[in-house]
């Protein structure tokens, strides 16, 4: 069955960076473009960022454009997601998932448990 794992969440204070990383299994990774979502508190779900099959960045958010960078590894079925200069509107819980946040709105495709960022002073 689909596995997405998301690891490298935590808290660290404005202008501080985190790496996320997602390990995927149970579905052709390489075959699939990937995604990074986040919900902030008392937010909607939003995307973040979305990588090619190629590993080119797509669907990147105004609002983390210039800070994050979206990478994957197809040979370690993982997708990663590079944060800098973090500031207190990135807190939220990050997910991955393996269809656009649209698909994942009508139930298509899989997100994983997601891991929690928190930026605070």
């Amino acid at each position: 069955h689909v596995q997405l794992v998301e690891s490298g969440g935590g808290t660290v204070e404005p202008g501080d960076s985190l790496k996320l990383t997602c390990k995927a299994s149970g579905f052709t990774f390489r075959s699939h473009y990937m995604y990074w979502l986040r919900q902030a508190p008392g937010k909607q779900l939003e995307g973040i960022a979305g990588v090619t099959t190629f590993g080119r960045p797509t669907d990147v958010a105004d609002s983390v454009k210039g800070r994050f960078i979206i990478s994957r590894d197809n040979d370690e079925n993982t997708v990663y997601l590079q944060m800098n200069r973090l500031q207190p509107e990135d807190t939220g819980v990050y997910y991955c998932a393996n269809v656009p946040p649209t698909s994942l709105a009508v139930g298509l495709g899989a997100r994983g448990q997601g891991t929690q960022v928190t930026v605070s002073s």
